[in-house]
């Protein structure tokens, strides 16, 4: 799930690490407010602890793609977060703390049990809101310009990724994309082109290399309202039973790319 703000399309679960962090932090500087004693530094130690734990841990498990793109290595606009792993350093760092500075005890300890209570409830209240849909009943073109249902498709589970040239993350993304569809046998990838005529797409696909498949177009944009999709790009995971399990607005790098699609697996 993707929550749209302005502009910016940011991972559900990469808004809940915001709120976790907010209000546990909140929480722990009332309490030590209220004994007359700052935690301030204390618990921003244990956020930028955890955090750089999250990523490190992230970015090792997927390292060989980081290692090809180097560039996103800082850029957690994707949630390239490791949460087990951020929240056990949270704990272990809290605890250092908060036997050496007993005075702040209370709360740090107050700081990391909200945390750890707004994070399971974030997740789950994000689950709750996410539609269970199945493949939508719409029909796409293929560049020879014959009709087809998008439910052909299924089958196998399924990456639907809407996109167009003139969109730059759609470009920075598609390559990773391609490169899935080449690897992964066991997956469906189709790539619905978003109101460009054939020769438009052919163009593009051709100067930039990419010999993808499955790539037909959708004129009027039926799939991105049946989707729920106002922007481009966004990428839809289906399950080998055609139900919606992900949804992801905006680009994705190589490695949460991975992530989503080890989810996806998982599904069956």
């Amino acid at each position: 799930m993707t929550v749209t703000l302005g502009p910016l399309a940011l991972p559900a679960q990469l808004l809940v690490i915001f709120a976790t962090i907010i209000l546990g932090s909140a929480i722990g500087n009332r309490v030590a407010a209220a004994r007359g004693v700052r935690a301030e530094g204390s618990l921003w130690l244990i956020i930028a602890g955890a955090l750089l734990v999250a990523r490190i841990v992230f970015v090792a498990r997927y390292w060989p793609m980081y290692a090809e793109e180097p560039w996103r290595l800082p850029d957690l606009r994707d949630g390239g977060l490791a949460p087990v792993a951020g929240f056990t350093a949270a704990v272990i760092i809290g605890a250092l703390l908060a036997w050496r500075r007993a005075e702040q005890r209370a709360a740090i300890v107050s700081a990391v049990w909200a945390g750890l209570f707004i994070w399971i409830a974030g997740n789950g209240l994000v689950r709750m809101a996410t539609e269970r849909q199945a493949v939508p009943d719409v029909t796409v073109v293929d560049l020879d310009g014959r009709a087809v249902p998008l439910t052909a498709f299924a089958g196998k589970p399924m990456v639907v990724n809407l996109w167009a040239s003139w969109c730059p993350p759609c470009r920075r993304e598609m390559p990773a994309l391609g490169k899935a569809q080449r690897e992964a046998s066991d997956l469906n990838f189709v790539f619905v082109n978003q109101g460009e005529d054939s020769a438009t797409v052919r163009a593009y696909l051709k100067a930039e290399g990419l010999p993808l498949r499955n790539v037909v177009r959708d004129p009027g944009g039926a799939l991105a309202k049946a989707a729920g999709a106002p922007g481009l790009p966004t990428t839809l995971f289906f399950d080998a039973n055609g139900i919606l399990v992900d949804k992801r607005m905006g680009e994705v790098s190589s490695a949460t790319l991975a992530e989503h699609l080890a989810a996806l697996r998982s599904k069956r």
